[in-house]
């Protein structure tokens, strides 16, 4: 279905209520993107000003969303449509937005029909209307194919949202899966740093965000952006939370990138991030859930950061017990991995949700589904860095990127991984993970994201074939490029895949997200390249195919396209 005949998402029209139908039917409504500025707005939008958004779909229902900010609290009708006429209208009712949920509402559509397209829309009492969405449900029973377009990690002072732009200009997909830091937390100045920043960009709120009303602000800013408008106008989406959506490096009681002593209690702010979220995203308040795809798939949501994440172990004071001599440095980190390393107490998603999923991969087997996707955060496969990877590394770098890169090279002489926030970090719980998989005989698909380069691996345990992976790259945030400028991408890459046993191919260079394909037999991932993230274009400098027979736990890498 092509989205040509869907208006483009503009600020909301007025119109007189009893007319309302009549206009639309004419073609008075929604007159494109020429209405927005192209940059994220320093106020915010009165009315439906935000757009619309959809999510958390089944075969029979999705969770529909906007935002209508009034005077007072304001009670909104939605309707469903097979259509865009809306001449066969099949779902609706009220909801009132309210200041208290900083005026977004999320009402769920039942009684929907199995792998249908649906358009949606929400009215107010004064004839506002709010632009017209389209979504989509779950297939259910046999199902050929389905389609899934992976991003994450996008930050706006970076770049431009191509990626966004590219998906939806393509319409090659059903439903759109991010794996978190869809907003940074950032101040001004910071990440991206003065020199960095792509000028104009970033408006409206530019300190770091703490408090509830900072977290709303923030999504307020990126989904002012047209071209994240329209995504969402366009497909359901499922989001999971990385740790931007709070603060960087996240987990159950605290922060990398939170001061108790001037920004409060964690609690407080991690429940301000949470409850933002929730209010401004598509998503339900499950922290965790599965999603059947017919008889394909089952794909789960998972939750790795906030709700029982151990806190990530700190490499550089690891590496401090050493004293700055390299012998001492080594026999430290040696110690580390054959103790604080390898403790079966640490985790990330916790007792009850290992159990959940063990328990959800075993049962969709014994269903017959064809693969076991899942949806979360970080990387899985093991990544050292390449020993190779300091020469040609020079004074001129600032020192925190040198030290870091040199802790890298300490580490995998080790015969340690390099990041301790990713799965790496906790082996033990990517062992138990990986074994319930092995033991429901899945066709494990892992998708991850955070690291803002592409990565694709067969994943192993003990020594048997456990599933693949599928990385993707950043749709705005720099990669590995951005700081290792001494050494070619492409060589990075190869130094990379030599370096891991699992990682079969690996992309430092470019942004973009993947376009996944599943059917019974295969599994394919198409990482697509945007040419720049650093002026409005969709133009893609290649793509990369990628492909996985069911039951095979192995890659098949395609020509670059």
């Amino acid at each position: 279905m092509k989205t040509d005949s869907l208006p483009m998402p503009s600020a909301a029209a007025r119109i007189p209520q009893l007319d309302r139908r009549t206009l639309f039917r004419t073609g008075l409504l929604g007159a494109g993107l020429t209405a927005l500025s192209g940059t994220v707005t320093a106020k915010a939008l009165p009315g439906f000003g935000y757009g619309v958004a959809s999510g958390e779909p089944s075969a029979d229902s999705v969770l529909l969303w906007s935002r209508f900010q009034a005077a007072q609290d304001t009670t909104l009708e939605w309707e469903v449509s097979r259509d865009a006429a809306f001449a066969e209208v099949v779902a609706g009712g009220s909801v009132t937005a309210r200041a208290e949920h900083d005026w977004c509402v999320k009402p769920v559509a039942n009684g929907l029909q199995a792998d249908s397209w649906y358009y949606f829309r929400f009215f107010a009492p004064d004839g506002q209307m709010s632009q017209i969405g389209r979504t989509r449900t779950l297939p259910q029973g046999p199902t050929s194919r389905f389609r899934l377009a992976v991003v994450g990690c996008s930050n706006i002072g970076f770049g431009w949202f191509n990626a966004y732009a590219h998906i939806a200009e393509a319409d090659d997909t059903d439903l759109v899966l991010h794996t978190g830091d869809y907003i940074y937390e950032y101040g001004r100045g910071v990440y991206p740093t003065e020199e960095q920043k792509l000028p104009g960009r970033m408006r409206g709120i530019d300190h770091e965000i703490i408090e509830l009303a900072d977290y709303r602000a923030r999504y307020a800013q990126y989904r002012s952006d047209p071209d994240l408008q329209r995504l969402h106008q366009l497909f359901p989406m499922l989001h999971v939370p990385d740790d931007h959506e709070s603060a960087n490096d996240s987990y159950a009681t605290g922060a990398q990138n939170h001061q108790l002593e001037t920004e409060g209690p964690w609690d407080a702010r991690k429940r301000a991030a949470v409850r933002a979220k929730r209010e401004w995203m598509p998503v339900s308040d499950a922290p965790w859930a599965a999603y059947e795809i017919g008889d394909l798939a089952t794909l789960f949501r998972l939750e790795t950061r906030l709700e029982a994440r151990t806190k990530p172990f700190d490499l550089r004071e690891i590496i401090g017990r050493g004293d700055k001599d390299p012998g001492k440095i080594l026999a430290a980190l040696q110690a580390f991995e054959n103790d604080e390393w390898r403790d079966s107490s640490r985790t990330l998603m916790g007792e009850v949700q290992e159990g959940w999923l063990a328990d959800g991969m075993m049962a969709s087997r014994k269903a017959g589904k064809a693969w076991q996707v899942l949806l979360q955060q970080t990387v899985m496969t093991s990544l050292k860095s390449s020993p190779n990877i300091a020469e040609g590394m020079t004074d001129a770098l600032p020192e925190y990127i040198r030290n870091r890169i040199m802790g890298g090279v300490l580490t995998s002489m080790a015969g340690l991984p390099f990041n301790m926030d990713a799965w790496d970090g906790y082996p033990a719980a990517r062992e138990r993970l990986l074994k319930s998989a092995q033991e429901a005989d899945a066709n494990l698909i892992v998708l991850a994201g955070d690291s803002h380069n592409g990565w694709a691996s067969e994943l192993g345990n003990m020594g048997v074939p456990a599933g693949i992976e599928f990385a993707g790259h950043s749709v705005s945030s720099p990669g590995m490029e951005g700081f290792l400028t001494w050494i070619k991408p492409e060589d990075m890459a190869a130094q990379s895949v030599q370096a891991n046993e699992q990682l079969k191919w690996a992309n430092t260079k470019n942004r973009g997200y993947m376009s996944v394909e599943l059917t019974p037999t295969k599994a394919t991932s198409e990482y697509r390249f945007l040419e720049t993230v650093r002026a409005k274009s969709t133009a893609l400098a290649g793509t990369q195919r990628i492909s996985s027979e069911a039951g095979s736990h192995k890659l098949d890498i395609g020509d670059i396209g």
